[in-house]
């Protein structure tokens, strides 16, 4: 098999690899990503569990009062998911991916080590202004400017580093998984830099330099970008390498893959808008959001289709391979969260679900059951590689990791699917003199039993979180195990 072969089938030639993998691969900055993302992972979902608990027992907002308080930690629990744990998880596998589909290792020199340390330092420092209520208050954007300074710096740094790789490889070919990497790239500095314009007042605020509701539409361009290529692209491009080495079977369709990627960022970037459905936003951009979503159900599920067909002959592997399992549950929520987001997108079914839980059960159906997952699959697979051992410390933990996240996911969102249609049906119940049935009140205390199911869905999502971090520290750090040179994949 040529190298343009093995590309083409996601089996890339690693043919005389040696135990010395450091001198062939920058693979020290992977192994720190990896091990950042399993750390945040876990702070980041402890979080989540607090805050569910604290909307169970509000008390539990008391005991360090400002800074417990669930409007502080509701975007720092936001921001350490979606940019520290997913963030890391991100930059491990997409350096890990350049460089062996490339065969060459990282450009950049010292970039490759401030992509690490400086994007540390912007997750710290996020973790430390957020509870001090030091937000610029937008969603999925709420660090002030200095933080976003560093944060461009970074991923500037990161760009130059992922595709002076691709310039200086040693294949004819560049494999699809580094075109959703490159694509998740270049869309988040233009979304990043473009929102984050500002008129600083001092080091700790700012005011944003749009007003009105073109500050409200370009935040949600933004916002449903962050969704549509860091939390999609990016992953893709994590399926598209790892589905196919996990199952050691070719991309079930090359020339699908192709159409999928170029569907996919032709047609995301304009469906922010529904975000906006009954605002200020005037309706041609509310219902050209929606139509754009509904158009963006073909890409979306012809890349789910594409990862899922890739087991054609392989499925018999599920039964043993529990990274596997989570790689291939990670696209079945995929396909249903890309299939219920047009559907929340239409007017009509957004008057419903608007400012329920039903969004936060879809949200979530994304974060835990696409974006967590398809990166503990990722993870499962690397570590070991990384780490010059033949598997995991313990497959049956990652199996046990398995059952809790999957369990736990599956409670998370049905108890807000439950909740939101409820919510939605009395908000706009009314009596026959025209009074509203319910009180908000009444919608209140009828969700406590959903919040108390989505607190024990995120706990099981949590302690699974754990006996990952357990297992990764073990396999990475258990000199006793067996270690093994890489072996010839192709």
């Amino acid at each position: 098999m040529t190298s343009d072969q093995a590309s083409h089938s996601g089996l890339e030639s690693s043919a005389g690899a040696t135990p010395a993998l450091d001198d062939k691969y920058n693979y020290q900055v992977v192994r720190q990503f990896s091990a950042m993302a399993i750390v945040w992972g876990v702070f980041g979902m402890g979080m989540g569990v607090l805050i569910a608990a604290q909307l169970m027992w509000p008390e539990l907002n008391d005991f360090f009062q400002p800074y417990s308080h669930f409007g502080r930690l509701r975007p720092l629990h936001t921001n350490s998911v979606i940019f520290a744990f997913g963030g890391c998880a991100l930059f491990a596998t997409s350096y890990y991916v350049v460089q062996r589909t490339c065969q060459a290792k990282l450009f950049g020199g010292f970039l490759v080590p401030f992509t690490f340390w400086g994007w540390q330092l912007v997750i710290v420092s996020a973790a430390i202004t957020l509870p001090m209520g030091l937000t610029t208050t937008k969603e999925y954007a709420e660090l002030e400017w200095p933080i976003d300074i560093l944060i461009a710096l970074v991923w500037v740094s990161y760009a130059i580093v992922f595709f002076g790789t691709i310039v200086k490889r040693k294949t004819s070919h560049i494999y699809v998984a580094n075109w959703f990497f490159g694509a998740f790239i270049v869309t988040v500095a233009i979304l990043h830099i473009v929102n984050s314009a500002a008129v600083p007042v001092s080091l700790t605020k700012s005011y944003s330099a749009y007003a009105g509701a073109m500050d409200a539409m370009i935040q949600w361009w933004y916002g449903h970008n962050a969704v549509g290529f860091f939390l999609t692209a990016g992953f893709l491009g994590m399926m598209y390498y790892f589905v196919p080495k996990q199952a050691d079977r070719p991309v079930y369709s090359y020339q699908l893959s192709i159409v999928h990627f170029w569907a996919l960022i032709s047609i995301y970037i304009w469906a922010g808008a529904h975000h906006l459905h009954y605002s200020a936003l005037p309706d041609w951009a509310q219902s050209l959001g929606m139509v754009m979503s509904l158009i963006l159900l073909a890409p979306s599920w012809g890349g789910m289709i594409n990862g899922v067909m890739t087991l054609s002959g392989a499925w018999h592997k599920l039964r043993t391979d529990p990274t596997l399992r989570f790689l291939v549950v990670s696209l079945s929520f995929y396909g249903m969260s890309t299939f219920e987001g047009p559907m929340m997108s239409i007017k009509t079914v957004n008057a419903l679900s608007h400012d329920t839980d039903w969004t936060i059960g879809h949200v979530h159906a994304g974060a835990l059951g696409w974006v967590a997952m398809i990166s503990f699959g990722a993870l499962y697979h690397m570590i070991p590689i990384l780490s010059r051992k033949a598997t995991m410390w313990s497959v049956k933990l990652i199996n046990t990791h398995f059952w809790l996240a999957t369990v736990g996911t599956v409670l998370y969102i049905c108890s807000m699917w439950v909740n939101g249609l409820m919510q939605g049906i009395m908000w706009r119940a009314y009596n026959a003199d025209g009074s509203l049935t319910y009180s908000f009140v009444d919608s209140v205390e009828a969700s406590y039993p959903g919040y108390f199911v989505r607190f024990l869905g995120g706990a099981f999502f949590l302690v699974g979180m754990c006996l990952m971090a357990y297992n990764a520290y073990r396999t990475m750090n258990d000199a006793e195990e067996e270690t093994v040179a890489e072996p010839a994949q192709a």
